[in-house]
């Protein structure tokens, strides 16, 4: 079976509410919603790819150093196996703009449970919950 490294970030606002995206129609696991991210690429590291990621997908910019490990996702899908570190981010220029045909919602870590996710990604939310 594959593995897939996928990076993925929680951008914390001011207010300790974190950003999700809900993955828009015509792709998998379409109307669910996710931390921002995506794959990473043959030769790049998940912060690299992360930092990529975000302004194709937001037009945010950030920097590696502006981004704190937080946890990570293991978890077995029918036709891939995923790894994806979450990283956590409350410094970033720009305002984030959904460029990729998603819907884009600031969430509190308590309120999370309320969005349907990806299986990988609901392990993470009692993670944010303590961490925030």
């Amino acid at each position: 079976m594959k593995t897939v490294l996928v990076s993925a970030v929680a951008l914390v606002d001011v207010d300790g509410r974190v950003l999700l995206a809900q993955r828009p129609e015509g792709k998998s696991m379409a109307g669910l919603w996710e931390f921002p991210g995506g794959k990473v690429e043959a030769g790049e590291t998940p912060e690299v790819a992360l930092i990529r990621e975000l302004e194709e997908e937001l037009g945010i910019n950030t920097w590696q150093s502006c981004l704190a490990p937080l946890t990570f996702a293991s978890h077995t899908y029918e036709s891939f196996h995923l790894l994806m570190p979450l990283f956590a981010c409350r410094k970033w220029e720009g305002t984030p703009q959904a460029r990729e045909g998603q819907t884009l919602k600031w969430v509190r870590p308590r309120e999370m449970r309320d969005y349907p996710m990806p299986p990988a990604d609901i392990p993470l939310i009692p993670i944010l919950r303590d961490w925030l």
